[in-house]
Parts: C-alpha cells; sequence; structure tokens
C-alpha cells in the first residue's frame, strides 16, 4: 500500500514539474481553454453532452453557481488558514454579515428601508464585513490554535443566534425578502431581466469573473510580502516574531482580507435568493469550508478551488449517479457517505491536499523522512 501511494505521489510531482517546464505560452493557452470551458458550462446545450459529469437530479446552473460562491468562500479562507496558520471555525460568520448588510441596505423590507441598489450596497457589506473581521482579530488573534478556533466558531453561532431571535433588525425567522438582484434592469435576449429568478446562470458567470479577479489579487499577496510574512507566521510564529515580523498585524491582516472575500460571498449570495433568514448560515457550513480548504491543500490557491468545487459539487454529482449506471439503489441517500469516505481517504493517503504549496509538500515529505528512522527502530 505505502509503496501504491509513494507511487501516485511521485506521479504527481512529474506531472506538476512537466506544467512547470512547457513554455508561458503554452500554459496561457491551456488556462484560456480551460476559462472558456467554464463560461460555456452553464448552458444546457453544451453541457447535455457531458453525461459523466453534469448533474441529473438537479439543475446544473444552479448548482455550478453554488459551487462557485462556495469556491470564492475557500479561496478567502485559505488566506486565513493556508497562508498565515490561522484556524478559523467561524468563517461563515463573515458570509453572513455580508449577506444580511446587503439585505438591510437594499431591501424595501428591512427596517432601515434605505431601497439601495444592489452594485452600491456591496461595497459596503465588504467594508462592513472587514470591519467586523479587524473587530473580531483585534483582542483575539492573540490566541492561537484551538483557543483561536473556539472564539471563531463563537463569533458565527453569535451571528445566527442574534439573526434568529432578533426582531428589530434582522426580522428573526421571518428573514428579509425582496432584496433586489444585481443590475435588475439589464435584459436577456427573450426580453426579461437577465438577473431573475429562474436562471442562475448570469449569477454564476457573474460570480465566475469576481473569483478570477480574487484570484489574481491574493495570488499577488501571496508573492508580496505580505506573503512572505504570513507564511512565516504559519511556519514559527514565535521565530517570525524574533526576526522582526510584526505578527499580530500580518495576522489582523489576514483575518481582514479573509473577511471581506467572505462578505463578498454572502453578498452574492443575497442577490440571487433575494431572501435570507438564518437557516441560511448553518455551522456545517463553517466546516465544509474548511473541508474544502484543507482537501484541496491549504497554502494553494487553486487547491482550494478544486477542493471547494469537489465538497459542494460532488454530493450533488452523485444524487443522480444511480440512474446512470443502473443501479436499483437510490445512490442519492449515500452521497454525504460516498463524499465522506473520499474525505476520509484522502486524510489518510494524502494529508496535505490534492495540490498542495510546494512548501507544504515539503513539509510533509521531511515529517515522513522524519517518521521513518523511528518506525523501523521501534
Amino acid at each position: 500500500m505505502n509503496a501504491h501511494v509513494e507511487k501516485v505521489r511521485s506521479r504527481g510531482a512529474r506531472m506538476r514539474a512537466r506544467w512547470d517546464n512547457m513554455p508561458r505560452q503554452v500554459r496561457w493557452v491551456a488556462i484560456i481553454a480551460l476559462l472558456v470551458f467554464l463560461y460555456l458550462l452553464p448552458n444546457r446545450w453544451f453541457y447535455i453532452n457531458l453525461w459523466y459529469f453534469r448533474t441529473m437530479e438537479s439543475d446544473m446552473a444552479t448548482v455550478l453557481f453554488e459551487t462557485s460562491f462556495f469556491v470564492l468562500l475557500a479561496v478567502g479562507l485559505n488566506v486565513v488558514v493556508g497562508f498565515a496558520g490561522l484556524l478559523d471555525l467561524g468563517y461563515f460568520g463573515f458570509f453572513a454579515v455580508g449577506a444580511y448588510t446587503v439585505a438591510l441596505l437594499t431591501s424595501p423590507e428591512s427596517r432601515f428601508d434605505i431601497g439601495w441598489p444592489w452594485l452600491a450596497a456591496v461595497p459596503v457589506a465588504i467594508a462592513v464585513t472587514m470591519l467586523s473581521g479587524v473587530i473580531l482579530g483585534g483582542p483575539t488573534l492573540r490566541l492561537r490554535g484551538d483557543y483561536l478556533a473556539i472564539v471563531t466558531l463563537g463569533f458565527a453561532e453569535m451571528i445566527r443566534l442574534y439573526a434568529a431571535r432578533n426582531e428589530g433588525i434582522a426580522n428573526g425567522q421571518r428573514g428579509i425578502p425582496e432584496i433586489p438582484h444585481p443590475v435588475p434592469g439589464v435584459k436577456g435576449s427573450d426580453g426579461q431581466s437577465l438577473f431573475g429568478v429562474v436562471d442562475a446562470r448570469p449569477y454564476y458567470w457573474l460570480t465566475l469573473t469576481i473569483i478570477i479577479f480574487v484570484i489574481l489579487g491574493v495570488r499577488n499577496l501571496a508573492r508580496s510580502r505580505v506573503g512572505r510574512a504570513w507564511v512565516a507566521i504559519r511556519e514559527d510564529e514565535d521565530a517570525a516574531q524574533i526576526m522582526g515580523v510584526p505578527t499580530f498585524k500580518y495576522k489582523l491582516w489576514a483575518f481582514a482580507i479573509g473577511a471581506a472575500v467572505g462578505g463578498l460571498s454572502g453578498a452574492l449570495f443575497a442577490g440571487k435568493q433575494s431572501f435570507i433568514n438564518s437557516d441560511s448560515f448553518q455551522l456545517t457550513n463553517s466546516i465544509l469550508v474548511l473541508a474544502a480548504v484543507i482537501l484541496g491543500g491549504a497554502g494553494n490557491i487553486y487547491g482550494a478551488v478544486v477542493g471547494a468545487f469537489i465538497t459542494w459539487y460532488l454530493p450533488e454529482w452523485v444524487r443522480g449517479i444511480g440512474g446512470v449506471i443502473g443501479l436499483e439503489i437510490n445512490v442519492a441517500e449515500y452521497r454525504i457517505l460516498i463524499f465522506g469516505a473520499v474525505l476520509i481517504i484522502m486524510m489518510i493517503f494524502r494529508p496535505q491536499g490534492i495540490l498542495p504549496s510546494r512548501r507544504r509538500a515539503a513539509e510533509f515529505a521531511d515529517r515522513r523522512q522524519e517518521a521513518a528512522p523511528t518506525e523501523a527502530s521501534t
């Protein structure tokens, strides 16, 4: 078994080296082809022939939109967990803050009744969510490990419970309806509003475009002095502080940037759903986002994207696979079990994730080499 695992690892390393050695023009052509594929994917005339890839019992465009905002969440959490090494179990709390900010500023049913358009409310939602990240991180980022995880978990639960029980601002369980859609005046080819209720494709295209810009921004940050400071903090915070790195400042930056991306995801979700209440922000979603980052490869942006895609899309794909392969049993009943089994197998045989960063892959390799003499001696 160990020989087979090592063979898979070496094959992955060779494929990565082959990609790195390709001419830049070839890599750009491959990236552009992938983006064209992703933009065409929600069209029925395109995905109808992808029987092995499309969802059978769920609307493909809706699933793709839900997957896309989940990918955006994973990219934001990867800044906190993957780059800075801060264990955040309450990331969905920032998602809720962004969604409720947009709802309160735009919906005629909110207590404020301001009536802003969705596009004007999004920057405010990002700013409010970033501020909430700073307020939460200010007194708590001196904690580490499990203690920080408990505090962030409490933050997310506070937001959810307040929204569920507060009748003054959040309308309690009744929630906030009539949230306007993004750019409601834009018409499609059929004369109907492009950002309507039935067709999820425009929301997917909008979220996919935002993901591209967020990835470019986070990628530039990761390659800057800020990113190097995050890596130093993740590997050894005490050593980084001794070497002169202002660790608290850079951890607060990571928290604020991750919160801003989470708030942007919540704003997109509220614009699509047109209604929110506390049931949309369950704790299990925070756990799923964290699982996506770890599964894909913490510290690697593209690993977080792949992990989020698998985490959200795989259960929906499994929902309808029974009819395709001719099984009499309802595979949908076991889709969560199948997904959990995939997670367990991955964590046993590839704990660094599907696409780990080079540095984290080297760390796991060093640990295996250190453990090998110990096992041999025993």
